[in-house]
């Protein structure tokens, strides 16, 4: 004990023994003593009453301390009471069992969230792709109704072309049969047939051999013999 520590320590002795009698128990606590003596720190305090508890003046009782000895504290005396001999810590090594789980259980829930905010992410892609697909698949349903629409529509017009084409063809080869034979016997409502427009009818019926002529090219047509009419 140094000399400050041993000054302290009497005072504080000299206060108690002011507030009670050899054999009584402080009514006051220690560290209103210490404030009345001035002490720096609750920590000198607790170390001037362990010094006199040490040496036999003080001892605990009835939660405060009874005064043993007002004798002053010499320099140099020893403790009565010896000190509870410390226990030495014995460092072992770390094992990964003695590691703190904390980081490991904060970076386990940072990848388990990073990889549902990618999963997330993905869903939506796929949604987003699906709502792409399904509109293409309808607009594809809706230009396939219409391409077999018009299909239909244009079957129905090449069948009635075809019908009108075969009345025309069966007319035109009844005319040209009249007028190859010269005949005369013609009603007076049939109007007659110019030789251009017999010329553009051969053209159009040229996959009949036996209605072509037998003229080189670059003739002009045959005359087709006009009936005549009721004026001529």
């Amino acid at each position: 004990m140094n000399d400050e520590s041993l000054q302290r320590a009497n005072a504080f002795l000299a206060a108690v023994s002011e507030r009670a009698a050899v054999g009584e128990v402080l009514q006051e606590t220690p560290a209103e003593i210490g404030r009345v003596l001035g002490l720096p720190d609750p920590l000198s305090t607790a170390r001037a009453v362990r010094a006199l508890i040490a040496r036999r003046r003080l001892e605990a009782a009835n939660g405060s301390y009874r005064l043993l000895d007002a004798t002053p504290l010499e320099a140099g005396e020893r403790e009565s009471i010896g000190r509870r001999p410390r226990r030495q810590k014995t460092i072992r090594p770390a094992t990964t069992s003695d590691r703190p789980t904390g980081t490991a259980y904060s970076d386990l829930g940072r990848a388990v969230a990073d990889k549902l905010v990618d999963l997330g992410r993905e869903a939506a892609e796929l949604r987003a792709e699906l709502r792409t697909l399904r509109e293409e698949a309808r607009d594809a349903r809706a230009a396939r109704d219409e391409a077999e629409q018009r299909a239909r529509s244009l079957g129905e017009r090449s069948r009635e072309l075809e019908s009108r084409a075969e009345m025309a063809e069966s007319n035109l080869r009844a005319l040209l049969a009249t007028a190859r034979s010269g005949g005369t016997a013609t009603k007076q409502h049939d109007a007659p047939v110019g030789d251009a427009e017999m010329a553009a009818i051969l053209g159009v019926l040229r996959g009949d051999e036996d209605e072509q002529t037998d003229e080189p090219d670059g003739a002009p047509p045959e005359a087709v013999e006009q009936p005549p009419t009721v004026a001529g």
